[in-house]
């Protein structure tokens, strides 16, 4: 463990682990390459060996083969924890060759055999859910989250078992649940999952739940990127660039230098959740503290 780690009396932290999101990489376009670099490096100084590397979605900008090449090419030269997870993200779709043919190149990149799974790690449940359908384009749902009877039902069985354990459940979707962080309520965002309703009330039922999203890129600095309602919705940020508000109700960039992340670490009695921007190298003044003893999370 790194001494840059964040300290707190509760002891010494049974898990520790980063949430990442939107690379957008594509191989012309070298500043993607860059920003993934400089993300990485900052957080192999935080925590050389962290329990986990979870990567919410959208790693390559154009869904290629190609881009998903140079992608775990850049990973592996700069930092790569043994449990690194993916989720699919909607830029994963986007050579628009059909569903299969892109949650299948996901799947190879991922090494996993389907789209939602769940990960133990140091006895803690990773659930990573993800959407199974792309488009059409032109349509308001284009880029939304579609999650199916059968991945719904599988997350609620799954939720139902980790629900004595007392411990927080981690679950990890790149597109945020409208109207609820920061941004959400932008029309781009309002249809962002498709399956909205049952997924809060599915989540609802589990108040040590943690959901993260990535998808909007908004900028950790800004307010209601933490929130609680029954259970934990936490924005991961942006590796390629941080947007927020526009004056027209709209959003804009904000930062195109901008590269953001999380840091995760649980203790027997609370969870922290820690901003960090990794283009400055330092930490965002903007954290949640989620108390496992109780129901609801504190902002500090």
């Amino acid at each position: 463990m790194s001494n840059n780690h964040i300290s707190s009396s509760k002891g010494e932290a049974v898990l520790e682990f980063f949430v990442i999101s939107d690379f957008q990489l594509t191989i012309g376009n070298k500043k993607s390459h860059g920003k993934i670099k400089i993300g990485l490096q900052d957080l192999k100084e935080i925590n050389p060996t962290p329990d986990a590397l979870v990567v919410n979605g959208d790693m390559t900008d154009d869904g290629s083969k190609e881009s998903y090449e140079k992608v775990k090419y850049v990973m592996e030269e700069t930092f790569y924890p043994e449990n690194t997870l993916f989720t699919i993200g909607n830029h994963e779709f986007f050579k628009n060759d059909g569903n299969e043919p892109a949650i299948k190149r996901f799947l190879d990149f991922s090494g996993r055999t389907r789209l939602f799974d769940e990960q133990i790690i140091n006895d803690h449940p990773f659930i990573l859910l993800g959407s199974e359908s792309w488009g059409p384009i032109g349509a308001p749902t284009k880029d939304s989250a579609y999650l199916s009877e059968e991945q719904l039902q599988w997350l609620e069985e799954t939720l139902e078992k980790y629900q004595s354990s007392g411990k927080p459940i981690f679950i990890f979707l790149h597109q945020p649940l409208p109207y609820t962080l920061s941004g959400t309520d932008l029309e781009y965002y309002r249809n962002g999952v498709i399956q909205d309703k049952e997924l809060k009330r599915i989540l609802s039922q589990y108040p040590k739940a943690i959901l993260f999203s990535g998808h909007s890129h908004w900028d950790l600095h800004l307010q209601d990127m933490f929130l609680y309602e029954r259970f934990a919705m936490v924005n991961s940020g942006a590796i390629y660039n941080t947007y927020g508000p526009d004056e027209n109700g709209y959003e804009k960039v904000i930062n195109p230098e901008g590269c953001q992340g999380l840091y995760v670490q649980v203790f027997h009695d609370e969870v922290i959740i820690k901003a960090r921007d990794m283009e400055k190298r330092e930490w965002i003044n903007n954290q949640l503290v989620i108390p496992l003893a109780g129901v609801k999370g504190q902002y500090t």
